[in-house]
């Protein structure tokens, strides 16, 4: 593991030869769906005699490579595809540049194609105002390929610049500091300027374009989205302010200036992503009561573990993952208590079991480092490296014996190996240097290290939590899992006056691991707590799940419409799952998802799909 080896990448090793910066130029045409325009690539050779550069692409048109420095054209050829990382670029490298210590900056034209799996392309009508159209993209895992020629591996980190040109009526933001405007030789467009002096992986290049409007929300935020759901995410995310604080006192300083929010359109497949300078977000998380706000605390912990230390490969995400919802909690527990953070991990813990029992205890993706060859890394996308490595986080930190101090190895983790990208081999070394004198004495002495990284099924220990606030969600599931169908109906919505939002999700979430309820009890529970109206998604996620596990057919509209109205990935393939399984359901829920697929992004419509093949053999 020398090398950064990343199975997820064809390009030539970053041992060879690294991207220290590019420079991208694009015009963005909505008429085509296309992306036209250039990058300039500033290399570093490592090695003698490199002769040539393989970049990663996917569907990219390449029309022209040349020298920056001599206008000199060079050769190059698309190789064979591979069934899931794309096809390799093959350039043939100017031979004075071809020994150690080298540089060039080579210039690529070429256009992105209209199925680019990074993007997607909203038409008027799949936006919230209905009069413009969208874009926005998705790079991680490995769909930076499909926007530029790149070494579209996590073990390279790069600065990079941009100048956008879009419609004049529209703005255009990226993951990197804005720049200003400047007019277009075509007065139908403006050109926006970025840059991004902080070296980032490919997957954290983001490019959003919409009619965007923003409101301040504190010192270094602005919350951007169409102007129906800002006043919204104006007050849902009014607190991160309070989220940035907390996480420098726990990882040390923010280093990007400016933290943005971004909400998007509600096809968006994840909860947040981490763009630099610009956090996505799904409005799914605009419940109109800050309930679910802490995803902001997530994306907000990612500036440090997974943007400024970042995993080498797509085997150790968990040192991007694991460490992120790690810190979360911590964020969490500094802004409402310690017994909060301990609830979340139970929660966790629940998460990470029905995970490994859905892949089964010894499948290859339950491990915290999975074998990812020839493996698209979208595949084994799951909560495994979020909540494995989380819990062995808090185990280590248990371990230790002093929260504080484990703050201090977390800080000093982050100035070791800021702007870098490591494998776990390095994490573990340095953690066990900073804890010499523990080590010494034996304080890990138990510490089951194989088992850990790559044991298949749950993990070899349980850490003691606190169950104070987690008790009486098991209490309130269990009262209706063992309850008779006659005793339900004298059940009230008393039960749950007490308990927030995060109880009532443990709550829904403990009932889906028990055997189905009977349609009578749910029935029941519909009239005592009438989930089915809440504007919170991930209760009104759960609850359409029990339902459909209880055979509940008069819930198949509203799973059916929550299914295809949003396109988070973490709602829509499990609520598709199971509506594919369920017999009353699987005809219409087929037809639903062909009529609605090419309104989705590309990542979900593909995952569904492969999800749908599988169970109809």
């Amino acid at each position: 593991m020398d090398r950064r080896d990343d199975k997820s990448s064809l390009s030539t090793s970053s041992e060879e030869v690294v991207t220290e910066n590019f420079s991208l130029e694009w015009n963005i045409r909505f008429d085509t769906k296309v992306i036209s325009g250039e990058i300039v690539l500033d290399l570093k050779i490592l090695r003698d005699g490199v002769s040539q550069l393989v970049l990663d692409t996917s569907d990219l048109q390449i029309d022209a490579v040349e020298n920056t420095s001599n206008s000199e054209k060079l050769k190059f050829q698309l190789k064979e595809p591979h069934k899931c990382l794309g096809t390799p670029l093959e350039i043939i490298l100017p031979s004075e540049v071809q020994k150690k210590d080298s540089k060039v900056s080579i210039k690529i034209t070429y256009k992105t194609s209209p199925t680019a799996s990074a993007v997607q392309w909203l038409k008027p009508i799949q936006t919230a105002g209905k009069k413009h159209p969208y874009l926005f993209s998705q790079c991680q895992a490995i769909h930076a390929r499909s926007l530029m020629p790149c070494q579209d591996s996590p073990s390279v980190k790069s600065t990079y610049d941009a100048k956008v040109t879009v419609p004049r009526d529209l703005i255009a933001l990226m993951s990197a500091e804005r720049c200003g405007v400047e007019p277009s030789a075509d007065p139908s467009e403006k050109t926006f300027l970025f840059k991004q002096k902080v070296p980032i992986p490919s997957y954290l290049l983001a490019v959003v374009v919409g009619k965007l409007e923003s409101r301040k929300i504190g010192p270094r935020t602005l919350v951007w989205s169409e102007k129906e759901y800002v006043e919204d995410a104006e007050y849902e995310f009014s607190e991160t302010e309070n989220m940035l604080k907390a996480a420098e006192e726990i990882l040390g300083p923010y280093e990007w200036g400016q933290y943005d929010l971004l909400i998007l359109p509600p096809s968006f497949p994840y909860g947040g992503m981490e763009n630099p300078c610009l956090t996505f977000i799904t409005p799914t998380c605009l419940a109109g009561n800050r309930s679910l706000a802490n995803v902001v605390a997530h994306e907000i912990a990612h500036s440090w573990t997974g943007n400024l230390v970042t995993n080498c490969s797509w085997e150790h995400f968990w040192l991007n993952e694991g460490f992120t919802v790690f810190a979360e909690r911590k964020i969490i527990g500094r802004l409402q208590s310690k017994k909060h953070r301990d609830f979340h991990f139970i929660g966790g813990w629940k998460e990470l079991h029905n995970e490994v029992q859905g892949y089964g205890a010894k499948h290859n993706y339950t491990k915290l480092i999975p074998n990812l060859e020839d493996v698209d890394p979208d595949d084994a996308y799951s909560r495994v490296p979020y909540e494995k490595g989380s819990i062995f986080l808090y185990y280590l930190e248990k371990l230790v014996g002093s929260e504080a101090e484990f703050e201090d190895f977390l800080k000093s983790y982050i100035q070791k190996f800021k702007f870098k990208s490591i494998n776990t081999a390095d994490w573990k070394s340095f953690f066990l240097s900073f804890f010499h004198e523990k080590e010494s004495s034996g304080v890990f002495a138990d510490v089951d290290w194989d088992q850990w990284f790559y044991g298949v099924g749950m993990p070899p220990v349980k850490p003691s939590l606190d169950t104070t606030l987690s008790s009486a969600c098991s209490e309130l599931c269990q009262k209706w899992s063992k309850a008779e169908e006659q005793d339900v109906i004298n059940f009230s919505s008393v039960d749950i006056r007490d308990m927030d939002s995060g109880q009532i999700i443990e709550f829904l979430r403990l009932l889906l691991l028990e055997p189905p309820l009977t349609d009578v009890c749910v029935r029941e529970m519909h009239r005592c707590f009438n989930f089915n109206a809440s504007g919170n998604a991930e209760i009104k996620f759960r609850w359409l799940r029990l339902c459909l596990r209880a055979s509940y057919e008069p819930c198949i509209p509203s799973a059916i419409e929550f299914a295809t109205k949003w396109g988070r990935l973490k709602f829509t393939r499990p609520l598709f799952r199971d509506l594919f399984n369920f017999k009353p359901s699987h005809e219409k829920a087929t037809s639903a998802f062909n009529d609605h697929k090419e309104n989705m992004h590309p990542i979900t419509s593909s995952m569904i799909a492969k999800d749908l093949k599988e169970i109809d053999g």
